[in-house]
Order: structure tokens, then sequence, then C-alpha cells
């Protein structure tokens, strides 16, 4: 472990040397102004089109068109989809299995939803009362003789990834690096439907604020919207009530002007805990499948949490968290930029999750969003630059986009198409295997992370690991991680690096589907040598075998140099080890 150790250290001041070089260059270019009108009207739709503010519209409009089913376990689709037709034409239908089957439905028109709500009954309970409140939530009754006795196979959307062995084992079945990135991501990432049942809920939850407040909206933030959502992932929601009416007004010059009048609370925070503690009573007593609901309304942001049943999501309820919004809009157009991003994200966040880097609960842990931040940075620092930095985007807004959130500049261009492709070709695989180099050497008792930059800054306090919230600059998103969780990053990127080296040697060797590459930094026992290192040093193999053939495997590389940029960079790295 010595020789090795010694090789990641001397890594570093090359590493960093190397790429502060890039820090200050362009990266993304404007759209010419000489653009002809014609092209730019074209342009300007396109963008309208896929603007991150109107996905999320259209999505929401298609939440409110839409009604979620539970079903019997023998029903049929044919029968199903014949009796629903009746209240009107149908757009979309598909099913799914969490507690029992259900079925989203949704229809053309929202006035097939009033019909069908029109014709549907209270429930009939003994021993208990039903509470009468309405909404989307509904059960399908049918007698015996209406429907088979034999269950017929409906066919269900899945809700959940595949599980980590199964993964492994086709992981182990692809040719490279990159097709292994790119098949966990098409196992993990959102579907559509699953993503169509999300902004339903949020609807169904907007349904129970609704009466209330009648003209606030229900908005989804982080995994859910931001690109880079895994099956099974929690649903964050805000309560946004800066939409309603009258709320930003400002006043007029006539002589005479009508106010409401309201309840006043001491502060901000003391009406949002109010506010929460109001929906949560909501949520409990009135809301059908939603259980298990929690007030923690003394956190730095309080926040409601229950599980909602009929979907199998774990919700979290906040209220005009506008800035988080802002962040997913920004991870979704990073992830748009380049196929490359998403793969990454997915994967590492994969990785950490097995390997307990990241978990669903508080603590000490190192987030979903400080990970995805983390990766966003590295990209920004290869030579070229995979993604640009914030402030670039910042450049590149036009007036449209700009947005000020309580006194925080959070503008940056919506318009993909004015961000120019970077001109970086790395494989998935050299940039798995950089990421754990650059993170297991990266400074982090005096550097900190800002992805604003795309590049280092010495850190202003003395938390173990500082990543600038790229919006609210004063503020560290990592604040709550330990030295020891930053020590277990370290040490899984310093044997994730030697394991992907060794993990491609094997597979080039043996045409059996072992696991190697990705798939072997999926295995516990790597985590679980990690765990044994720190309580007895424990040791793969003798360092200084280890550290030969880490040096042979980085000479054999320089001999056969590709010329590409990234080999260009491993040639370098690996002629510095070498010297020291």
């Amino acid at each position: 472990m010595n020789g090795r150790g010694t090789f990641f250290r001397s890594l570093q001041k090359n590493s960093f040397c190397f790429r502060r070089k890039f820090a200050s260059k362009k990266v993304a270019k404007i759209v010419p102004k000489n653009t002809p009108k014609k092209q730019l009207a074209t342009k300007k739709e396109a963008e309208d089109e896929s603007s991150f503010s109107r996905l999320q519209e259209d999505r929401r409009k298609q939440a409110e068109r839409s009604v979620l089913i539970a079903c019997p376990p023998n029903i049929t689709e044919m029968k199903f989809l014949k009796h629903l037709s009746t209240h009107g034409s149908i757009e979309n239908c598909f099913f799914y299995e969490s507690f029992g089957i259900y079925a989203v439905v949704e229809f053309s028109q929202t006035h097939s939803i009033d019909s069908m709500l029109g014709a549907t009954i209270f429930p009939s309970v003994q021993n208990e009362t039903a509470v009468p409140f309405k909404t989307r939530l509904l059960s399908l009754k049918a007698s015996d003789s209406v429907l088979p006795k034999t269950r017929p196979s409906v066919p269900c959307q899945k809700l959940n990834p595949i599980g980590t062995k199964e993964l492994i084992l086709k992981l182990s079945q692809q040719d490279t690096v990159d097709k292994q990135l790119y098949y966990l991501l098409e196992q993990h990432q959102l579907t559509e439907e699953n993503i169509r049942l999300r902004f339903l809920v949020c609807s169904l939850l907007k349904d129970i604020a609704a009466p209330y407040f009648p003209e606030c909206v229900i908005r989804l933030f982080g995994s859910s919207v931001n690109s880079f959502g895994k099956l099974g992932c929690d649903l964050d929601l805000f309560l946004d009530l800066d939409s309603v009416r009258g709320r930003n007004t400002k006043q007029t010059r006539n002589q005479l002007s009508l106010e409401f009048q309201m309840k006043s609370t001491s502060s901000e925070r003391a009406a949002t805990q109010s506010i929460l503690s109001v929906i949560a009573e909501c949520v409990d007593h009135f809301g059908p499948g939603c259980v298990g609901v929690q007030k923690i309304l003394n956190a730095r942001c309080p926040l409601v949490r229950f599980s909602h049943q009929p979907s199998g999501f774990q919700c979290d309820l906040t209220t005009n968290n506008r800035v988080a919004l802002k962040s997913s809009e920004m991870l979704h157009l990073y992830g748009r930029m380049d196929r490359r991003v998403r793969a990454m994200v997915l994967s590492l966040r994969c990785w950490a999750q097995v390997h307990g880097l990241t978990n669903n609960f508080p603590g000490a842990w190192i987030t979903n969003f400080s990970l995805t931040t983390m990766i966003i940075f590295f990209l920004q620092r290869r030579s070229p630059p995979l993604i640009p930095p914030l402030d670039q985007l910042r450049e590149l807004a036009g007036p449209r986009d700009e947005c000020i959130i309580e006194g925080n500049d959070c503008t940056f261009v919506s318009d993909i198409s004015r961000v120019k492709n970077l001109d970086n070709t790395e494989t998935l695989d050299h940039l798995l295997q950089e990421f754990f180099v650059f993170y297991a050497n990266f400074p982090f008792n005096q550097m900190s992370i800002n992805i604003r930059k795309g590049k280092e800054d010495y850190k202003p306090d003395s938390s173990p690991l500082y990543i600038q919230n790229p919006f609210e600059l004063s503020q560290n998103v990592s604040k709550n991680v330990n030295p020891t969780q930053l020590e277990r990053l370290v040490t899984l990127c310093q044997e994730s690096a030697w394991l992907l080296n060794e993990g491609w040697a094997k597979q080039r060797a043996s045409t059996e589907p072992s696991p190697w590459g990705m798939g072997a930094l999926l295995l516990p026992s790597l985590s679980q040598s990690i765990r044994n290192k720190s309580k007895k040093g424990r040791v793969l193999q003798p360092a200084s075998e280890r550290f030969k053939n880490l040096l042979a495997f980085l000479k054999t590389n320089k001999a056969g140099g590709s010329g590409a940029a990234g080999n260009a960079e491993n040639q370098k790295t690996a002629s510095s080890t070498t010297s020291c």
C-alpha cells in the first residue's frame, strides 16, 4: 500500500498544476448576432418547446387530465379501457404494481375527469366511516361474474431498478466500459411512465392543498426532474405560493385600493411552519394512501415527510424552495449537453449507494446533490472541458433568463442551442478512471469545489468537504459531511481506480463473464476491503507488487499512446510519477 500511496500522492501535484492552466479558458460561444430573423424565430420556438419550465408545465397539464385507479387483480386491459372510454377519449394508459395493481389513465380532455368523478360513488365500509374528501385516486370494483376467474397477465411497468447482483452480471456481459455505463444508465434512469406517475402524485397532493390555497402550485424538484433521477428515488416537492395572484403586486397609485385581510406571523419561517403543519394534518387525515406522516418543522428547511403507498414513493414536501428548483433546472441543462454526463452521474451514484457513501436518510453522508456537483466539477476540469462552468452559462443568458431569488443571482442560459460543443472526445472508461484519480488526490484540506468558476478555490472554513452552493454562494452544500465519510470517499476512489485497471486487464485476457470494469466496482467486497483495511491495515496484495503492476500498466499505455487528448494527459501523469 505504501507504493501505491506514493503513486497517488505524486499524481496530485502533476494533476492539479496541469488542470489549472485551463481554468480561465473560454469554452462556450454565443450564437452569432447576424443570424437570420427567420432562423432566430425557429430557434425561439424550439427553445420554448424544450425549455425546462415548458417541459414541467406540459407534465403538469398531463397530470391534471389523469387519474390513478386501483384495479382488481384479475382485470383485463380490454375490459378496463372499454369501461373508462365511456367518459371520453383516452390519451395514455399504463399499469404498474405497488400494494396491488394500479393504472394511470390520461384523458384527452379535462371534462372527461369531471364525467368520471360524477359517476363515482362513495365506498361502502363496515364498522368505519369514510371521510368525504374526493380525489382522483379511485378504486375499480367489479362482481365475480364480470371478471375472469383466472388472473390475466396485465403488462406492468417497473418502478424499481434491477437488483445489484443481476446488474453486475449484465454489466460483465458487455464488451467495453462505455457500454457498461450506458447499460446502467438505461436500467436506472426514470422511464416515461415513472415520470408521468410522479407528476400525477404531485397533482393529487395539490388537490389536497387547494382548498386552503386555491391558486397554489405543487412543483417537483430534485432527481424527479433534473434528468439524473433513478428508478425508486424519492419525490421532492415544494408548495409554491409565490404564484398566488396579488402576492407580489405593487401598490397602485390610485387613491383607493383593496387589500385582503390576513393573519400575520412573527417571521416567514413561522409562517412556513404553520402552513406545513396544516398541510401535514390534511395529508394525514384526508389524503388516501398517504401514511407515516412526519412533521420535521425545526429543520433548516422545514418539511413534511410521508409515504404515498399507491405509488410507492417516499415524499418530502417543503414550501417556496425556488432556489432548489433552479438548481434542478441547472442540472437538467448540464444533463442535456452531452450523453456522457448522465451516464457518469447515474453510474457513480449507483457506485456510491452500493458502498454506503450516500444514504436516503439524513446524516453525515454525502448527498446525491453533492456527489453530482463533484462529477460536474470534474467534467469542467477536463482538457478540453466536457461542460462549461456556470459563470459561462451566465454570460450566455438572455433577458428572459434573468432570475434573482431572494437576492441570489440564479441567471443562466435556458436555450441549450446557444451552448456549443467543447470538442472533448474522451471515452467513458477513461473519464471514469480519471474521476477516481482526480478525487483520490484532491486537496480537500485546503481547497473547495466551485462549479460557477469551474476551478477550485481556497476553503473559507474548516469543513472537511466544502462544495460551494452555485446560487447561495455563502453556503456549503456538503457541510454535513464529517471527516470519516470524506476519508471513505477518498479511499474508495483509490481502490476503484486500482480495480478498474485490474478489471480491464482481466477482461482482455479472459472470455468468462466474471465481474470486471464497472461490474467489479459494484462488488460488496470493495467496500468490505475498505472497512477491513481501517481495522486491520489489510492490503489486497503486497504493496510493491501492486505498485509495480500499475507502473507497468501506465508504461504500456505510454508506449502505445493513441494521440488522443486524454491519453496525452495520462502519459504526462505516468512520466511525472516515474520521475518522482
